[in-house]
């Protein structure tokens, strides 16, 4: 049975527009994980635009399910997380300037790069995965860094416009998904994925991974409000 990740990076997102403690993103973990989620999933970013240094080493002391980090192959972001050690960690890529990570790792033109750091988290006992677009060159180049597992990019599946162009990046993943395990890695998947678009995807049966966030915490928003503001009406009344 497919596992679910649950990325956690947006209720730090909240938190962080304001400066503030609240809301918690170790909280929400917890939260998540009594809720049955396999893992958890954030990403230090280099510009620590959500999740911050402190959440880090909180949830590796707190979970009792793996902990995913998502990160840059950056010196500084290495180095903290062979300190931290989380369970696993998936090199993406990162810039600044976007609004979430828009691609998939291009680990053909970095596998220099991308090899010397996977070495370096495997020696600290911790897990790598590769987040790349579903293209047989780049699962091929991942096999050759060292990469066990990979995570398959679903966004052009999740922005696809029609039907045609759904069926199309649906039979591209389907197809990377295959040639991966037929090359011995493990095959995950993220990005986009929401309550409609990720069922389909479970006719890929090499895909033992979900990783969700952005879609799991918007709708936490309205299956939860109406409590929330019940709760105040009391305290104000």
């Amino acid at each position: 049975m497919p596992k679910l990740g649950v990325n956690i990076d947006h209720v730090a997102t909240l938190r962080q527009a304001r400066k503030i403690d609240y809301p918690d993103p170790i909280r929400a973990a917890i939260i998540c994980q009594s809720a049955g989620a396999d893992s958890i999933v954030c990403h230090l970013r280099e510009d620590r635009r959500h999740i911050q240094d402190c959440d880090l080493y909180k949830l590796k002391r707190v979970l009792g399910i793996k902990l995913n980090l998502e990160m840059a192959a950056s010196r500084e972001i290495i180095d903290i997380a062979i300190d931290a050690k989380p369970d696993q960690v998936t090199f993406v890529p990162e810039k600044r300037m976007e609004l979430t990570t828009e691609g998939g790792l291009d680990v053909c033109s970095g596998r220099r790069r991308i090899a010397k750091a996977l070495r370096k988290m495997q020696k600290a006992g911790i897990e790598v995965s590769f987040f790349i677009d579903p293209d047989a060159r780049q699962i091929r180049a991942s096999k050759e860094a060292g990469a066990s597992m990979i995570e398959l990019h679903t966004g052009r599946y999740a922005e696809a416009g029609s039907k045609r162009e759904v069926k199309k990046e649906f039979l591209a993943l389907k197809k990377s998904a295959s040639l991966a395990r037929e090359m011995g890695l493990k095959v995950f998947a993220g990005h986009g994925l929401h309550y409609t678009n990720t069922a389909p995807l479970r006719r890929i049966k090499e895909i033992e991974e979900y990783n969700i966030g952005h879609s799991i915490i918007a709708r936490a928003i309205f299956t939860g409000i109406r409590k929330a503001v019940l709760e105040m009406k009391e305290l104000v009344k």
